[in-house]
C-alpha cells in the first residue's frame, strides 16, 4: 500500500523534473563529447595521452551526472545498489581527470609523482563502496584527497603564466573548474552544495573547443600553403625532364613517370640527341618526396656538367659521382646510362647498382649489368663501360626499380619474369604505347603503389 510520503502531485514532479533537465542535459552532452573525443583518437590510430584521458574523464563525469540527477532519486528512496554504483563511480571522476591535466603539463615532478600515489587510492575508495556499501567517512576521505590535488593545480595554474595565448585560454577553463570542483568538495563536506562544477565543466569544453577551432583553421591554413608549394615544386621537377625525346631518325624514344607523391626521387635525361645517336641516363634517388626531388635536380646539374662525356659512360657516372659525393645528405642515387650510336651500330652501357638495362632483341630479353658503386655515397667508386653491337630493330629498356619491386596483395612481387613477358607481349607496339601497356600492368598487379615509377622504352630502327 502506498504511504502518503511517496505521492506526489503533477506539480511537483514538474518542479522536480525543471530541477534536474539541466543537469540532465548536461550530462548528455559531456557525455557525447566524450564517447566522439575517444571515436576521434581510435580513428587517428596513434596513441594519445590528452584524448584518452579527456574522454574517459568526459564519459565518466557525464554518467555520473546523469546518475545523481535522475528524477526516480528524488520521488522516493533509490534502490540501494544503483546509489552504491553511482557513488563509486563518483570516486573514479577525478582519476582521468588529473591525468589530463598530468598530460597538459600543469603539475610539476612533485604533483605527478602524488597523482600516482593518488590514483589507485580513489580506485580503492570506489572498490570498498561497491562492497561495503556508501559511508560517510569514505565520502570526506575521498573530498579531502580531490581537494588537496585541486589545491596544488591551482598553485602550479597561478605560477605558470609564461604561455601561448591558446595555452593561457585552456589555463583560464581549468582555473575556473577547478575552482569549483574545490568549492564543491570542501563544502561538500559539511553538507550539500548547489551543483555549479558541470556549468564550469561546459566551460573548460569552449575553451578547448576555441582552441581546437583555432588551431584546426591554422593547421589548414598551413596544409593550404604546404599544398601550393608541392605543386610549384612538382612543376619545377617536371620541367627538369626532357621535353622533347628523340622520335626520328635512327632512336624513337618514350618515356613514362608516375610518381608515389606529389614529387619524387626518379630522373631520366636524354644528354645527346643527334640523328645517328642519343645518350639516355635514368636515375633512382633513395627515399621518396621533396628531399628525393631536389636530389634528382642535383642528379640533373651533375649529368649537365659532364657532357663532355655523353660517348663515355663510365668517365661521365664517375664524374657525377664526384660532384654529388658529400651533398646529398647521405642519401644515395642509383644510374644507368647508355650511349647508342647508329653511324658504328654499337651500345655502350654503365650503371651505379642500377637495375639491369633490358634488351629485346627478336623474342629474347637478354639483361645487361655493368654495374659500379651507388652515386653519392662513396667518393672512391669506379665504373666500366660494357660495349655492345647495336641491331635493327633492338629494343631498350631502362626503368626503376619500383617496376620490380610493386607487390600484390599477398606480397608478392612484379619481378624480373613479368617485365620481360610484358616486354616480350608489346614487341610490336610502338614505345609509346608499349611503355603505358606496361606502367597499366604494374598498376594492375599492385595492391598500392608504394615506390615510384618509371621507364624508358628506346627502339633502334633500320631507317
Amino acid at each position: 500500500m502506498t504511504t502518503p510520503e511517496q505521492i506526489f502531485s503533477r506539480d511537483q514532479v514538474l518542479h522536480m523534473f525543471r530541477a534536474s533537465q539541466i543537469y540532465l542535459l548536461l550530462g548528455a552532452a559531456i557525455t557525447t563529447i566524450g564517447i566522439l573525443a575517444a571515436a576521434f583518437a581510435t580513428l587517428r590510430r596513434r596513441f594519445d595521452a590528452l584524448l584518452l584521458w579527456f574522454s574517459l574523464f568526459a564519459v565518466l563525469y557525464g554518467t555520473r551526472l546523469i546518475l545523481y540527477h535522475q528524477i526516480v532519486w528524488r520521488m522516493g528512496p533509490a534502490p540501494s545498489d544503483f546509489e552504491r554504483i553511482a557513488t563509486a563511480l563518483g570516486y573514479l571522476v577525478p582519476i582521468p581527470a588529473f591525468y589530463f591535466f598530468r598530460a597538459l603539463n600543469l603539475v610539476n615532478r612533485v604533483g605527478r609523482i602524488l597523482i600516482d600515489i593518488v590514483a589507485p587510492a580513489l580506485g580503492l575508495l570506489s572498490l570498498i563502496t561497491l562492497v561495503i556499501g556508501l559511508r560517510h567517512l569514505i565520502s570526506n576521505i575521498n573530498n579531502t584527497i580531490v581537494t588537496a590535488l585541486l589545491i596544488v593545480f591551482i598553485v602550479n595554474l597561478i605560477r605558470n603564466r609564461d604561455a601561448s595565448t591558446d595555452v593561457r585560454l585552456i589555463h583560464r577553463g581549468l582555473f575556473v573548474f577547478i575552482a569549483s570542483a574545490l568549492y564543491e568538495n570542501i563544502l561538500g563536506i559539511f553538507g550539500s552544495v548547489y551543483n555549479v562544477e558541470p556549468f564550469a565543466f561546459l566551460f573548460v569544453l569552449a575553451a578547448l573547443g576555441i582552441v581546437a577551432g583555432r588551431r584546426t583553421l591554422a593547421r589548414e591554413q598551413q596544409l593550404s600553403v604546404i599544398q601550393k608549394e608541392l605543386e610549384i615544386a612538382q612543376r619545377i621537377q617536371l620541367s627538369i625532364l626532357p621535353t622533347q625525346l628523340p622520335s626520328s631518325g635512327s632512336f624513337r624514344v618514350a618515356a613514362r613517370y608516375l610518381p608515389m607523391t606529389t614529387v619524387a626521387g626518379d630522373f631520366y635525361d636524354v644528354l645527346a640527341s643527334a640523328p645517328h645517336e642519343t645518350g639516355l641516363l635514368i636515375a633512382d634517388v633513395s627515399g621518396h618526396g621533396i628531399p628525393a626531388a631536389l636530389i634528382a635536380s642535383m642528379v640533373k646539374l651533375a649529368a649537365a656538367a659532364e657532357r663532355d662525356h655523353i660517348a663515355h659512360p663510365a668517365r661521365l657516372l664517375e664524374g657525377m659521382n664526384r660532384a654529388l659525393c658529400g651533398n646529398t645528405q647521405s642519401q644515395f642515387v642509383t644510374a644507368g646510362y647508355v650511349y647508342l650510336n647508329a653511324a658504328t651500330n654499337e651500345l655502350r652501357y654503365a650503371a651505379a647498382a642500377h637495375p639491369p638495362m633490358l634488351l629485346l632483341r627478336g623474342d629474347n630479353v637478354i639483361e645487361i649489368e655493368e654495374n659500379g658503386l651507388m652515386l653519392a655515397a662513396f667518393d672512391f667508386a669506379t665504373y666500366t663501360t660494357r660495349t655492345l653491337p647495336l641491331h635493327p630493330d633492338d629494343r631498350l629498356v631502362l626503368y626503376t626499380d619500383g617496376l620490380l619491386e610493386a607487390a600484390d596483395a599477398a606480397g608478392e612481387e612484379f619481378g624480373r619474369d613479368r617485365l620481360h613477358a610484358q616486354l616480350r607481349d608489346t614487341v610490336h607496339l610502338p614505345p609509346a604505347e608499349a611503355a603505358d601497356r606496361i606502367i597499366h600492368a604494374v598498376q594492375h598487379f599492385a595492391a598500392i603503389q608504394n615506390d615510384d615509377l618509371t621507364i624508358l622504352v628506346c627502339d633502334h630502327s633500320s631507317e
